[in-house]
Parts: structure tokens; sequence; C-alpha cells
């Protein structure tokens, strides 16, 4: 028997988790689901987590009557790092993409990515703002 030809070889698998906004329940802003996903990130180990807003969502109930505590940047702040800081350990790369929906961001299509200045420096290499659309290609 011969080995196969290469191009019979199997790429190497890959995990993906896609998730999509938005990541709290309809009565808090308090993004209880989006700390489950977190743990499910945590626990399982993607090698990629392509989550889609919103992150905050314009059509949240507290969002329409500003029952906010902050800003809407300020709270979209608090979501990434809730998710960046709370993943490093599973090592995921992880890819944000926009919604129109998402209250702090840009209302235009296509949409720009996300501006996060304050980005760790060591998360930089596996945190990606993509716009929407967008193609992606893992590996």
């Amino acid at each position: 028997l011969s080995p196969k030809p290469p191009f019979f070889v199997p790429a190497e698998q890959r995990m993906v988790l896609v998730a999509c906004g938005p990541y709290t329940t309809s009565d808090s802003v308090a993004y209880d689901p989006l700390a489950d996903l977190v743990e499910v990130i945590c626990r399982d180990r993607p090698d990629v987590c392509v989550l889609f807003g919103p992150f905050l969502d314009a059509k949240h109930e507290q969002v329409e009557n500003c029952q906010l505590l902050g800003s809407f940047a300020e709270v979209f702040k608090f979501c990434l790092k809730m998710i960046i800081e709370g993943t490093r350990s599973a090592g995921s790369q992880l890819v944000f993409v926009p919604s129109l929906r998402d209250v702090h961001h840009d209302c235009v299509y296509p949409q720009p990515p996300f501006l996060c200045p304050d980005l760790p420096k060591d998360d930089k290499a596996r945190v990606h703002f993509v716009p929407d659309p967008c193609t992606l290609e893992v590996d």
C-alpha cells in the first residue's frame, strides 16, 4: 500500500466557536449569558471564537430608556474586558464582528471594525476586530 497523495492528507482540524449577540437577557445588562459563554470557551478551548454583535444592543429596554449606569462606550469596554480577560487561559483567537444594533458603534453599512486602542499588549496577537462584512481565513 502506498500513502495517499499530499492533496488527500486531511488538514489539521480546528475547533471554531461562533456566537451571536445580544449577550444579555432582555431585562438586564448584567451579561449573565456572556459569563456562561466565557465558561464554555474556557472549558472547550476552541482555536477560534467568532463573536458577532450586538454587544450592547440598541433595542435593549435599558438602553432605550437611558437606564445604564455608564456611557455606551464604557459598557462596551466592560463587555470586551470580560471576554478578553475571561478567555486568556483558553488561548483562543477572538474575532469581534460588529452589528448594526451595537449602540456605541457606527450605524453605517459596511461597518468598520471596533476600535480598541487600550487593548493589553499581551492580547494583541489573539484578539482581532474585523469589519462587517468580512471574509475570515482560518489557517
